[in-house]
């Protein structure tokens, strides 16, 4: 399925044009990670893209922050201004692969490459400098040698060596120390 995945996003991206799917502000890192998982995962036929990228990530944002989740259950809100906490990515990813994701500090960087690979698709990677998470990205394929995912802040699918995940230097939107995996 990763393979599948990131072929996917690939061609995602492609028919969305440049610019197409870049996050519309710098908070709503998350949410444009969650929209192009919901995308990536619908039929292949629906998955062209959204009619307003903008307003789809932007209304997501707010979701996932709200009092109230997608389901209209009660969840912990959370200023939008500090972007998306991981739990609420956690909960619409597992509302979108019918299986439970689960967030994990990031103590040792090679238990959780290995947690990655170990991990059905998607999942998502918080990811900032070393003293706070500042960046979410959608990651689509992990293999021993490297991680795909959706980069937000460019709307472009980046290839991540695994040397530079073990060695903190990641370069996501300038981001490079990994904090959190949400995975399923």
């Amino acid at each position: 399925m990763d393979a599948d995945l990131s072929a996917r996003l690939v061609s995602l991206l492609r028919a969305a044009g440049p610019d197409g799917l870049r996050q519309p502000d710098r908070l709503s890192c998350g949410a444009a990670s969650v929209v192009v998982a919901r995308l990536l995962l619908a039929d292949p036929d629906s998955a062209a893209g959204v009619a307003d990228w903008r307003s789809e990530v932007l209304t997501t944002h707010r979701s996932l922050t709200g009092l109230r989740d997608h389901r209209g259950a009660t969840q912990l809100p959370w200023p939008r201004a500090l972007g998306t906490p991981p739990w609420a990515v956690a909960r619409a990813l597992g509302a979108l692969t019918g299986r439970s994701h689960r967030t994990r500090f990031v103590l040792d960087r090679d238990a959780a490459y290995r947690r990655l690979l170990a991990a059905p698709m998607p999942a998502a990677l918080y990811v900032g400098n070393r003293w706070l998470p500042r960046h979410v990205v959608l990651v689509v394929a992990v293999d021993p040698e490297r991680v795909t995912c959706y980069e937000p802040s460019r709307g472009v699918a980046t290839v991540v060596p695994r040397a530079a995940f073990d060695d903190a230097r990641l370069r996501l939107a300038g981001w490079d120390v990994p904090w959190f995996t949400v995975t399923g």
